[in-house]
């Protein structure tokens, strides 16, 4: 195994990686002025976004949750990955050959689990596409044909074809240098009777990829009568493949639906390559899965999910039982969402990959157009089991829709949509049909099931912890934070203390700007400050050899994070990094000027208070040099009191 990556190459793939683009492969960003960005933290649950990108020095930080720091650090995160593993990603991406401390320009021979499983899966998504033009194959491009794909339209999703034989993939895999222990760990093969066999033979293959366009696994189509196996047969849970968040398509997707605030959300591969070609660009799917609560976590993220941004997302769902069943399952994660979610189901039962061969791309684009509220599809369902031609039928069908009117959070939208249920069962008395969907929603709240979201206030958030406190972007307001980041801020100091926020402000100077403070801040010590969290970043910046050997901005702050020394210490390092300047109207030289000036000014307060104590102390007449030495002392630091109060007066 090759040893640890060189510290140049590190700092140049930190270079050439933007913070920005890599983040927004993940999550939508929004200008946030000031050279800022700012989105939906992919690490906690939150309705306003706090999670912060500043470009410019390379980092990121979540006033909500606390977690923060360089390009590296986000991959490391997002992906769960090791230091060197993530290294290793984002220099394949901007192509950097990276070297190592024991020579040679080599990558490590295991590369990291994941890496390695990232590199089979590729091979095996290749491997598949080339089989779709061989002659066995002949099957799936009729399957793909008589279903009005193109062999252009195969190849843009990467659709393949998996051979019947027993060992095809593995021989391939071999010769391309993969272990069977790999193949194995990442749901490629299967252990057999006589050692490892494909797990996917005879079949329409469909590669899966995660936001950044990796595949993490396939899906696969029985394509002969005799295979027994499932309909569809998909990768099982994996390292890098966990079919509860993963969402086909997406990374085609996201981009579209960031733009259009949209997300179609279909059943199967086809449907989302009929959709992909007719002219809605946002459909994605689930793999394998009812969609829940981690798909939703992806597309808020995706669609940047929050009152100032509202969007749209819409369920597509067959036209049969089975269809509408999964129609109503998505009626409680509906009120997960701050977008306002849809659905659209065909009549005749049709899917879109059907509607697209029967009807055409346009009949596609009318299904997703003709689209109803999914609250009014619910309680619209519930009714139309009923015959309203009777009193019987009508108040039937009042006891089954009153209770999804009742599950209804938001009040307001509750109160209309039983005015609507009284309209729809021709029952004329709307007093009395508000009275039963009150008698039922207050039941429920009894019995603790009303409590998920807000009462009367947009739609909930389903009583998910994490979009609370650091839900508001408090970043503006320094004196706040410390109650929103229980990393940073667990102190035995007042974070509202003046001189503790005067600090704060000194030290995001020496991380933002530190050519502002020039070398008076190398000279003041560590000590200096009164907060123990403000000791250890003075100290580090001391480490990286101080604010007037600084060089560029992101630069800077990668040396700070290097001689950070834990991550609490990171933490606040890319705090500093993030946080917002609070300099008035003055320019952040005389701010800093004006800063520096009082943190010296409270060291010779200090100092001068130390001086009188030892004078006090002693007998002039017994020792008059050691007197007459530090009462001159005492003079020359009150000068210097006086000029740097002069010097400080702006902060005042």
């Amino acid at each position: 195994m090759a040893g640890r990556i060189r510290n140049e190459d590190i700092a140049l793939v930190r270079e050439r990686s933007s913070v920005a683009d890599v983040i927004a492969e993940y999550l939508q960003l929004r200008n946030a002025g000031g050279g800022n960005l700012k989105g939906l933290c992919p690490f906690h649950e939150e309705k306003s976004p706090s999670f912060n990108v500043t470009p410019s020095r390379g980092l990121w930080y979540c006033f909500g949750c606390g977690v923060g720091g360089d390009v590296i650090k986000f991959v490391q995160e997002i992906e769960h990955l090791s230091f060197s593993e993530s290294v290793e990603r984002l220099a394949a991406q901007v192509g950097i050959q990276l070297r190592y401390e024991e020579g040679g320009a080599r990558p490590r021979q295991d590369g990291g689990q994941r890496a390695r499983l990232i590199e089979a899966h590729k091979a095996a998504a290749e491997y598949f596409a080339e089989q779709l033009g061989s002659a066995e194959a002949i099957i799936g491009r009729r399957f793909l044909s008589e279903r009005g794909f193109e062999a252009a339209d195969a190849a843009r999703f990467g659709v393949g074809f998996a051979p019947r034989e027993w060992e095809a993939l593995v021989r391939h895999l071999r010769l391309r240098g993969f272990s069977d222990k790999e193949m194995i760990a990442g749901g490629l093969v299967k252990e057999g009777r006589r050692g490892p066999m494909d797990r996917f033979r005879g079949r329409l293959i469909w590669p899966i990829r995660d936001l950044t366009g990796d595949v993490i696994g396939f899906g696969a189509r029985k394509l002969y009568e005799d295979d027994d196996g499932p309909k569809y047969l998909n990768t099982p849970e994996s390292p890098i493949f966990h079919k509860g968040s993963v969402l086909y398509g997406a990374d085609l997707a996201k981009k579209e639906i960031a733009r259009r605030r949209q997300a179609v959300v279909v059943e199967g591969y086809t449907d989302v390559m009929a959709c992909h070609l007719s002219g809605i660009p946002t459909a994605i799917a689930t793999c394998g899965t009812s969609f829940g609560d981690d798909h939703i976590k992806v597309l808020r993220r995706l669609l940047m999910d929050q009152d100032e941004f509202r969007g749209e997302v819409i369920f597509t769902f067959d036209g049969d039982s089975a269809g509408q069943k999964a129609a109503l399952r998505a009626f409680a994660d509906e009120q997960k969402f701050v977008t306002q979610t849809f659905v659209a189901v065909q009549p005749d039962g049709l899917d879109p990959c059907d509607l697209r061969i029967r009807h055409g791309d346009a009949a596609v684009r009318d299904l997703v157009a003709s689209r109803l509220p999914l609250f009014e599809f619910a309680v619209r369902s519930a009714i139309q089991r009923h015959d309203l031609d009777t009193a019987e039928g009508r108040l039937a069908a009042l006891d089954a829709a009153a209770p999804v009117v009742a599950a209804i959070k938001d009040r307001s939208l509750r109160q209309m949509y039983a005015v609507s249920l009284d309209r729809w069962l021709g029952i004329m008395d709307e007093q009395f049909v508000l009275r039963r969907v009150r008698e039922l929603s207050a039941r429920d709240q009894a019995r603790g099931q009303g409590n998920g979201g807000r009462q009367g206030g947009g739609q909930g958030n389903g009583g998910r912890q994490g979009a609370g406190r650091g839900d508001r972007g408090q970043q503006g307001d320094p004196r706040r934070q410390g109650e929103a980041r229980p990393l940073a801020e667990r102190p035995a100091y007042d974070p509202n203390d003046p001189e503790v926020q005067r600090e704060r402000e000194l030290l995001k100077l020496a991380v933002q700007r530190p050519a502002v403070l020039g070398p008076g801040f190398d000279e003041v010590p560590p000590e200096a400050f009164i907060a123990p969290p403000h000791v250890a970043v003075r100290a580090v910046i001391a480490a990286a050899g101080g604010v007037a050997l600084a060089g560029g901005s992101a630069e800077w702050v990668a040396l700070l994070l290097e001689h950070a020394p834990n991550e609490q210490v990171k933490g606040l390092v890319t705090l500093f990094g993030v946080e917002p300047v609070h300099a008035a109207q003055d320019s952040d030289d005389r701010y800093g000027v004006e800063l520096l000036a009082r943190i010296q000014e409270r060291q010779l307060t200090r100092m001068i208070a130390n001086a009188k104590s030892k004078l006090q102390r002693l007998n002039p007449a017994e020792q008059p040099e050691e007197y007459n030495r530090l009462f001159g002392d005492l003079v020359a630091l009150e000068q210097q009191r006086r000029v740097l109060r002069e010097r400080g007066l702006g902060s005042q």
